[in-house]
């Protein structure tokens, strides 16, 4: 290699090492603000089923919670600018690739296009409610308008059955990943002791599974609105949690499913130390 090569190359290398550190600054941020999130909904829900009905237990609720407490402003700018990091992280794998053998397949572009959408989505609500104008309104008046909005549409009825049996869909596969490890690959686990993997998959396994419960349960409840043309029976995040306590199994299993969401708040915050990116 020529002196004018290597000139070249040391620019280049440096500019790839810039790329890289701000990706996985903005990786790191948003997986914590997004333990951070689950970690404050999963508790509101614990509150609910001991009984503080009052509480709303989704995204509003929780940034609720943060407002008001000493420095709630600055923490919900902060939350809202690692949630932003997660969508401009998830942008890079769409446009550069994941990381991982197969980060630049079409499938993995395809879900880092989705997720960088629903993290948009996300942060326009966390910072939105920071600066004073609303997005922190309730997920279930927010699904049923949504919902009423779409069945006006031509084939809305099947839109929103489609949509409700793909939230299902990923529910499950969001449970049986856990169940299956699949997060070991993103993991550095060469750096993690034995006990340290161990805690890992216990926050893992657990708030993974009952993350796609939720997921699973929110979908059911988008087909049954579908099905019944009503949009009023779609419920979003909070609903869907109140739901559990309606079950057979009675609170009991909304204390089993808010705990496994603030485990899985814990797992963010392991994804945010240890995961490769």
């Amino acid at each position: 290699m020529n002196a004018s090569a290597l000139a070249e190359e040391g620019p280049v290398r440096a500019r790839r090492a810039a790329k890289g550190s701000m990706t996985e600054t903005a990786a790191r941020a948003g997986l914590t603000a997004r333990g951070v999130i689950y970690l404050l909904v999963g508790v509101l829900a614990l509150r609910v089923a001991f009984g503080d009905g009052e509480r709303q237990a989704d995204r509003g609720g929780a940034l609720q919670e943060i407002a008001g407490r000493p420095f709630g402003a600055v923490l919900l700018w902060a939350l809202g600018i690692g949630v932003v990091g997660m969508a401009l992280w998830r942008l890079s794998e769409l446009v550069f690739g994941a990381a991982g053998p197969d980060g630049r397949s079409a499938k993995k572009r395809l879900a880092a296009a989705a997720r960088c959408v629903f993290y948009a989505f996300a942060a326009y609500s966390v910072l939105s409610f920071a600066a004073g104008s609303g997005g922190g309104g309730s997920s279930d008046k927010q699904s049923r308008d949504v919902t009423a909005q779409v069945m006006e549409m031509p084939a809305g009825r099947w839109i929103v059955a489609g949509a409700g049996i793909g939230v299902v869909v990923a529910g499950v596969w969001i449970g049986v990943s856990a169940v299956l490890r699949k997060y070991h690959k993103h993991l550095k686990l060469g750096a993690m002791s034995r006990r340290t993997r161990q805690a890992v998959d216990l926050t893992g396994v657990g708030g993974g599974v009952a993350r796609g419960l939720v997921f699973a349960a929110a979908g059911v409840f988008a087909v049954r609105a579908a099905v019944d043309y009503e949009p009023d029976k779609a419920k979003g995040l909070d609903d869907t949690l109140k739901s559990f306590a309606e079950t057979p199994a009675g609170p009991g299993l909304l204390v089993c499913v808010a705990a496994g969401l603030v485990l899985f708040g814990v797992f963010s915050f392991a994804m945010a130390r240890w995961r490769r990116v």
